[in-house]
């Protein structure tokens, strides 16, 4: 790199050339650069407030499915365009009598994270209180999904998705270590956080004791496992228990595992998105279930 740098001279703003002279404008032809805009030449732009985005649910999906779970009703605040409203008034879509506030959507976009895709529906709502573990576990049959450490909301709202879509009993998180069921997470889940139960427990390695107590095998998934997914599988109602993309299933939570497996990957990628590998091990742990 040559140690003849071009500078700005504090006084103009005009690029100094190599041999310390103001460079005038060109006089024809593209510009390779812009004039150095004075720092009075506007104003100070304007900056949009901090969201808390876990106290919101947007979307059409997310916000519909918040207003058809009875455990919402006189709860939060639902803001909505005008055409949104006249849909939920028309197809009866708020059954336990959530009031309507009318907002343009540019209004609706600013009360919501940058990037938030609304679709014209907003609700400010409280987090549900997650149900004890045993409520999802008695009697035990079918599959759970286990979280270890899944911080990603996307990951986790998808992970939700899948988890309603093959059937599972519900999904169980630590509740230092999960992001909460709102915001972005609720967007990916497309509703699925207000019809599939979450138990927030404690601690993860005594909540799979708790598990195998009541009569539920818990299978981890592990990359680097010698058995595959399909041969650890045995109908049996099975816990699926899902590590980090970065790290893994941690030690303790992969020594309560009744078994460790991997998904085969015989086109040599190294590893899928984690919601991805939940998705394929919920698909194959029904198959197994109804022994196909």
């Amino acid at each position: 790199m040559s140690s003849n740098r071009e500078r700005n001279d504090r006084k103009t703003g005009k690029k100094q050339g190599l041999r310390g002279r103001p460079e005038g404008p060109k006089s024809g032809g593209w510009t390779p650069s812009p004039p150095v805009r004075a720092a009075g030449d506007s104003g100070p732009r304007e900056r949009k407030p901090k969201v808390d985005a876990d106290g919101w649910l947007w979307g059409r999906h997310p916000v519909l499915a918040a207003l058809a779970n009875p455990a919402r009703k006189g709860m939060g605040r639902l803001l909505a365009t005008e055409d949104r409203a006249a849909e939920i008034e028309r197809d009866r879509l708020a059954p336990h009598g959530h009031r309507i506030e009318i907002v343009d959507g540019l209004a609706l976009a600013r009360m919501l994270p940058a990037g938030a895709v609304h679709q014209g529906l907003a609700f400010k709502v409280q987090p549900l209180e997650g149900v004890a573990l045993e409520d999802i576990a008695e009697p035990p049959s079918g599959v759970i999904v286990l979280l270890d450490q899944l911080t990603d909301p996307q990951n986790v709202g998808a992970i939700f998705r899948s988890a309603l879509a093959f059937g599972a009993r519900g999904v169980v998180v630590q509740d230092r270590h999960s992001p909460a069921l709102a915001g972005a997470l609720a967007k990916a889940a497309a509703g699925a956080t207000e019809r599939l139960p979450c138990a927030r427990v404690t601690n993860l390695s005594r909540a799979l004791e708790r598990l195998a107590d009541l009569g539920w095998r818990a299978v981890g998934l592990d990359g680097g496992a010698e058995l595959s997914l399909d041969q650890a599988l045995d109908g049996r109602p099975t816990v699926l228990v899902m590590g980090s993309e970065g790290d893994g299933l941690r030690r303790l939570v992969a020594e309560h595992c009744d078994v460790l497996a991997k998904i085969p990957m015989p086109g040599g990628f190294e590893s899928l998105n984690v919601s991805n590998a939940t998705a394929i091990a919920l698909y194959e742990a029904t198959r197994a279930q109804q022994g196909t």
